[in-house]
Formats: structure tokens, sequence, C-alpha cells
């Protein structure tokens, strides 16, 4: 028998405020400035439409990111020889960060608000098994783990895996109940559907584009509903979340909810919100210098969907 399911009528906003290893300083002219513990970094951001309030600050900057084409490729320029790696933190969680080649320093601070929401959600619950897939770095992963999971982490980079991995360990987790798994997350999926495999939460964060460790390629748009179907196959009678997240243009939250809502829904009823991740500039200003005049701007990076029981 189909269950009654709730999509929420009005959006929510989950703004990532600045803590102490990492703050959005300032933003621009299409560009923002962020501190990643002891570096100052610039990176692109198109919807920047207004003027810097810090401009003097900005030639400051340990690193600068110039994008090659529309791709997130692209170089860094450095005005100080970086570490390959530093240690930074978000609550218990410690983990490594590291100038890539796709302009992110491996991990994504605007989900912090989706960290401490899961957080929240998973310490609710008896020793919960929690899937995460395109799992990238481990964050989300060592955040359900701290609050009492058992946690399986599926990303299709061997780096990636083997980052998280570090990441585990700087955190007092290299022995939690943690499965590490290297492969095409569509894959698994499947398999795992077959084997009647069940979960109490799952944690779904696929790129716009991707390729697995043996040439499989992803598409947002043309996989995103098989995988959300899959996923919802693998909730438990006992389950008690579903979150998706999605970067891409032309995807919004409504969108997400209604797929999440066409998925779950019949079998497991609950109710369905969505909205944005954003970043907001922090409201201490920077050191020695005056506060401004004008209110912390806010930044919207990602929008989500996510399935509650309750």
């Amino acid at each position: 028998m189909a269950l009654s399911m709730i999509i929420t009528d009005t959006p929510t906003t989950l703004r990532t405020k600045a803590w102490a290893d990492y703050a959005l300083v300032d933003s621009g002219d299409g560009r923002k400035l962020e501190r990643y513990g002891d570096y100052l970094v610039i990176r692109p951001e198109p919807q920047c439409w207004w003027a810097p309030k810090y401009p003097q600050l900005w030639d400051k900057a340990d690193a600068i990111f110039d994008p090659q084409g529309e791709d997130d490729e692209g170089n860094w320029r450095f005005s100080r020889k970086p570490a390959e790696q530093w240690v930074l933190g978000w609550d218990k969680i410690r983990f490594h960060g590291r100038f890539t080649n796709f302009r992110h320093l491996a991990f994504f601070p605007e989900q912090a608000a989706n960290w401490a929401w899961q957080k929240e959600a998973v310490a609710k619950l008896d020793s919960p098994r929690i899937l995460n897939l395109f799992g990238y770095t481990g964050v989300a992963s060592l955040v359900a783990a701290a609050a009492g999971a058992r946690v399986t982490h599926v990303d299709a980079s061997k780096k990636a895996v083997a980052w998280a991995r570090e990441n585990a360990a700087l955190s007092g987790l290299g022995e939690a109940p943690i499965r590490w798994i290297c492969e095409d997350a569509r894959k698994y999926v499947q398999r795992e559907v077959k084997r009647g495999s069940k979960y109490e939460g799952i944690i779904l964060d696929p790129p716009k584009y991707g390729r697995g460790p043996t040439g499989e390629v992803w598409r947002l748009f043309e996989d995103l509903p098989e995988m959300v179907h899959l996923c919802a196959q693998l909730l438990s009678d006992e389950a008690s979340f579903l979150l998706l997240n999605a970067y891409a243009a032309r995807v919004s939250g409504p969108a997400l909810a209604h797929l999440v809502a066409e998925a779950v829904g019949p079998s497991k009823g609950g109710r369905v919100d969505y909205g944005e991740l954003t970043l907001i500039e922090d409201i201490k200003p920077p050191k020695g210098m005056k506060p401004a005049n004008t209110a912390p701007r806010e930044i919207g990076l990602s929008f989500f969907a996510r399935w509650m029981r309750d």
C-alpha cells in the first residue's frame, strides 16, 4: 500500500558560517576570498557581482586559482610555497586540505551545514548503517562514524579513498566500522540491491560528470533518476533519511525533491524538504581592519533534497 508523502511548501536555506579553520572572508568582482587554516585563497565565483568589502586584503592572498576553460580544471598561482597538505578540522573531525587541479581544496566547505544536520540525525539512531556514495575524501563518512554509525564509503577514485582513509586516521577513526570501497557507485548500488542489502541512511552527492575505475561514465541528468530509485530500494524498514546533493546548472531543489518523493514515498511515507546550501561571509572583520558597512553577503553553491521518516 502506498504511504502518504509530504513535500514541504517552503524551501530551506542551509547556511555555512565561518568556523575555526574556514571562513568566506570577502567576495566580489566574480571571485571569493577564503581562509583555509593559515592560507588565504582566491577562487573564481561568477555569481559574485558586487564589489569586495576589503579590496586591500586580496593582495595578501597566498594562492589564486586560474580556471582553464568552462570546466573546473585550472592552475594555482602561489605567493609562497604551499605545503603539500595541512590539517584542518570541523567539530571533532580532522582532514587534510590540499590544492587540487579542480579549484577546490579536497573538501567542500558549504557542506558543513549538511554535516551538522547529519551528525544530529545519526546520533538519534542506534548504530545505524549509513551508505555514503561519491564519498570523495570522506568528511561526511567520518561525521557519521563519529556519531555512532557503521559506514560504507564508496568512491571511484583510488586517490580519494586513500585520502579519506588518511582523514579517518587523523580523526582517531582508523579503527571505526567504516568499509572503504573503491568502485563505480552505480555498479555498487546495483549489486547491493541484488544482495538485498539495507541501510538506515544514505548520502548521495554525485558530480555532474565522472568516470568509474574501469571507464564507466556518470552523467548527472541521464543517470540520477535510476540511482535515486535504486537507493530507495536499499532503505531498511527502520530507515531514517536519504540526503541528495547536486552541483550543476539547471538543477533545482524542487526538482530534486520530487525525484526523491517519487522514489521513496510510495514505500516509506515521511516527508521531503529541499533547498540550497550557501556560504555566508564571516561577520567578523579581518584582523586589523574596520568592520564594513555592508552586511555579510551570501553565495548559493548547491541544491539538496532530503527524505526523512518524520
